[in-house]
């Protein structure tokens, strides 16, 4: 059912609507932590960087086909918040027909590239043939990891953030469960950990179409509506395919400071695998406002509200900002702690794993704060279609400061993983520079177009002031 957010406190919208998908994310990181919790408790550190290295390839996977269902949810929320149920319906249709052809031919692809891909990680030797086994079966279940998050962005174009929440729930408890089964009972280390994983999103997606059936949606999905329009096709890949090489830039990123640290030794990899894992859940705010500042603003532009869109924008950085300084402000203390908690202290080597881990993170934290702030600028730009202004500063983020900050510090500081923590909140810096710099130059383009446009009705004898829908116009194509 279609949800209408463009009325109402602007305030309690944004956290009526962000706090299902705050679970959501939240289930779906301890959907990807449970592997890693799960592996830790029966096998040794082998195994738990095999599934620490999987994961974040399939991760990444996983971010770049969310980023490209961007342009889905964005083209389906102006389309409800103009009432045009039609253009909605064809969206839908175009988005499950590009994304379900897009997953076979990437699971085919990647099946023939998993020794390549576990080569390029640097994989410990220890690791190589655990990781190879999570990554083969993990690219089988491509299409069903498309199609949950297709499904999602559908639902959340529509301004209904619940329904995905419960079918990642499903997932969640179903991937539990199968990984006590799999890698406890039956012993099958990393493998163990992605056919649980495989099979518990198979299950989410059976689920979700089952509901999907019984419900009315507002929507009214033709066999005309799968076939390829295309300037919906178009609409769909010029917002997605930035945002989708964004998450892909930022996610090699992760990679790279990964194959870092896996040169530097077993340990000191698997201690940044866990505290990436940690920092999944330190993100989830973030993560949340992103989705939520692009939902909801999408909608208040296709209403031509724009001054809504702003204030979503700013409830959502204050939101980030205090959640970020808070985070980080307790991982100074119990750093150690968090870390610990994924490691069977019974085996050798554990005891630096968490010293080295709690160095890293009390250096990474600190980007809580600041990628809060520029994730919900990406959002806002998003939902005007300008999905090219996160993809630029991400890339300058990464290219100019993450990466070769990191190899720097790593190499000037071979004792110890803090400073090379840094190395994210120092490129989060320069995005946050850029998206407020943007933010400026879009209100003084969008006042200029409104004093232009009424000193032409002055010219025409037309008092009065320009509606909100002419305002942005000229930004939002």
């Amino acid at each position: 059912m279609e949800n209408n957010l463009t009325t109402g406190s602007v305030l309690k919208t944004v956290l009526h609507f962000s706090l299902p998908f705050l679970l959501s994310y939240f289930l779906q990181t301890l959907y990807g932590m449970a592997d890693l919790f799960i592996i830790g408790q029966f096998n040794g550190v082998d195994s738990t960087t095999a599934v620490s290295i999987g994961s974040q390839v399939m991760h990444m996977l996983t971010v770049m086909i969310v980023g490209l269902a961007m342009g889905a949810t964005v083209l389906i929320g102006r389309a409800i918040g103009s009432r045009e149920q039609k253009q909605a319906a064809r969206t839908v249709g175009n988005t499950i027909t590009l994304f379900m052809t897009l997953s076979l031919l990437l699971a085919a692809g990647l099946l023939f590239a998993v020794k390549p891909i576990t080569a390029i990680m640097s994989t410990p030797a220890e690791a190589v043939s655990g990781t190879v086994s999570y990554l083969t079966i993990c690219f089988l279940g491509i299409p069903f990891i498309t199609a949950y998050n297709i499904i999602s962005s559908i639902f959340r174009g529509m301004g209904d953030s619940k329904s995905p929440m419960y079918f990642v729930a499903v997932a969640c408890a179903a991937n539990i469960v199968l990984d006590y089964l799999f890698i406890g009972a039956l012993r099958l280390n990393a493998a163990g950990a992605a056919l649980g994983t495989t099979l518990a999103q198979t299950i989410s997606v059976i689920a979700a179409m089952a509901v999907i059936s019984r419900r009315k949606t507002g929507i009214k999905l033709t066999k005309r509506d799968l076939m390829p329009h295309k300037a919906t096709m178009w609409g769909l890949l010029k917002i997605g395919v930035p945002v989708s090489l964004q998450e892909g830039f930022i996610q090699i990123s992760f990679i790279v400071i990964t194959i870092i640290a896996n040169k530097r030794g077993l340990n000191d990899a698997a201690a940044v695998g866990i505290v990436e894992k940690l920092i999944g859940i330190m993100f989830l705010i973030p993560s949340t406002m992103l989705s939520t500042v692009s939902a909801l603003s999408s909608q208040n532009i296709g209403a031509g509200k724009h001054d809504r869109a702003r204030l979503t924008l700013r409830y959502a950085i204050l939101i980030t900002a205090m959640w970020g300084i808070t985070a980080s402000l307790v991982m100074q203390f119990a750093a150690e702690s968090f870390v610990s908690l994924f490691v069977d202290q019974s085996q050798a080597g554990s005891a630096q794993v968490i010293t080295l881990g709690g160095q890293y993170m009390r250096g990474y934290v600190w980007d809580c704060i600041f990628a809060g702030i520029h994730f919900s600028f990406s959002g806002y730009f998003c939902a005007y279609g300008l999905s090219m202004i996160p993809f630029i500063h991400n890339s300058l983020s990464i290219v100019c400061v993450r990466i070769p900050l990191a190899y720097l510090l790593s190499r000037h500081f071979a004792d110890t993983l803090f400073p090379m923590g840094l190395s994210s909140p120092a490129g989060s810096l320069l995005s946050v520079f850029i998206c407020g710099s943007v933010f400026i130059w879009m209100r003084k383009q969008n006042a200029k177009i409104e004093e232009d446009e009424n000193r032409r009705k002055k010219r025409h004898g037309k008092k009065g002031i320009v509606p909100n829908r002419r305002r942005g116009q000229a930004l939002s194509h």
